[in-house]
C-alpha cells in the first residue's frame, strides 16, 4: 500500500504546479497525473458538469491503484468538495490547506482570493476562511482569462498581454489593506511573477499547489503511508487531448524537462 502512487488530476495543465511541489517534498513517491486537456477549462462549466467530470477523473486514477487522490483544481475543490466521500482512498482538494495557510499568514486581517468563475461564485474560500477566523475580511475576484493565458504559454511578466490581463484583475488590491492573496487555481502560480509585480512586495501570495503538497505529506505521514522507496519516484502523465501540446508546455509547469511522454486516453469511458 505504501508504495502505491499518488493520483493527481486537474482540468488541464495547472495541476502540474502541484506535482512540481509534490516532487520537491515527496521525491520518492510515484505520481500518476491526469490532465483533462480536452475539456479545459472547468471554471466556466455548470456545477453538475464539474461534478460529473471530477468523478470521471477520479475513476480513471483509481484504475491505476493509487493510495490517494488529489484534485489539484480549485474549481473541483470548491464545487465538488464531496467527491472524497465516494472514494475508497484518501482524498484532498486544494481548498482546505490553502485557506488554512491564508488565515495564518495575514497580519492585517484583509485578504483576497483570485479564482475561476466557478470557484468565486461558490464563495468556498471565503466561507472556509471565515469559519477559521470570522474577523478576516475576504475579497473575491474572478479571473476567467488567467487559465487560457497559461494553457497557451503566456506567462512572462514582461509580456504586454500578461501585464494587461493581470492588472485588470488585481489593480484594485494594490495599495489597499489586503496583505495576503490566494492564487486559487493551480494554473495561477505560473503568473506569480506578474501578479506579485502588480501587487507589490508587501503582499504575500499563497500558492495552492505548494500548500496542497505540504498537506499531502502531512496526511501520508499521519496514516503511515509514506513510500519506503529509496530511489526517485516514477511519474506517469495522461491527458484527454493533444499529448504533444502537453509535453511542450509541461516542462514550464514542472520547472524541469519532461522525462515521460504523455498518453492520451478517452476519459468518457469513465
Amino acid at each position: 500500500m505504501k508504495n502505491k502512487a499518488i493520483g493527481v488530476f486537474d482540468s488541464g495543465l495547472g495541476g502540474l504546479t502541484a506535482v512540481k511541489e509534490l516532487i520537491k517534498c515527496l521525491p520518492n513517491e510515484n505520481i500518476v497525473y491526469f490532465g483533462d486537456t480536452g475539456r479545459v477549462p472547468y471554471g466556466t462549466r455548470s456545477k453538475e458538469t464539474i461534478i460529473k467530470y471530477a468523478a470521471q477523473d477520479a475513476r480513471f486514477l483509481l484504475e491505476h491503484n493509487v493510495k490517494m487522490i488529489i484534485a489539484a483544481c480549485g474549481t473541483v475543490s470548491s464545487v465538488a468538495s464531496n467527491l472524497g466521500e465516494s472514494l475508497p482512498v484518501m482524498f484532498s482538494g486544494v481548498l482546505t490547506p490553502t485557506a488554512q495557510a491564508c488565515a495564518q499568514a495575514t497580519k492585517t486581517g484583509v485578504v483576497a482570493v483570485l479564482g475561476t468563475s466557478a470557484t468565486i461564485n461558490s464563495h468556498s474560500y471565503k466561507n472556509l476562511i471565515n469559519s477559521i477566523n470570522p474577523d478576516i475580511k475576504v475579497f473575491e475576484q474572478s479571473c476567467p482569462l488567467f487559465v487560457p493565458l497559461v494553457e497557451n504559454g503566456f506567462t512572462d511578466k514582461d509580456d504586454i498581454i500578461v501585464r494587461s490581463v493581470v492588472d485588470r484583475y488585481v489593480s484594485q488590491f494594490k495599495n489597499s489593506d489586503v496583505d495576503t492573496v490566494i492564487l486559487g487555481c493551480t494554473h495561477y502560480p505560473l503568473l506569480k511573477a506578474a501578479i506579485g509585480e502588480a501587487l507589490g512586495d508587501k503582499v504575500r501570495l499563497i500558492d495552492s499547489g505548494k500548500e496542497t503538497a505540504l498537506y499531502t505529506k502531512k496526511l501520508l505521514m499521519e496514516q503511515n503511508l509514506l513510500s519506503h522507496r529509496e530511489e526517485e519516484g516514477v511519474r506517469e502523465f495522461y491527458v484527454s487531448d493533444t499529448p504533444h501540446n502537453f509535453e511542450s508546455i509541461a516542462g514550464l509547469f514542472l520547472g524541469r524537462d519532461m522525462k515521460s511522454k504523455a498518453v492520451r486516453i478517452d476519459i468518457e469511458k469513465y
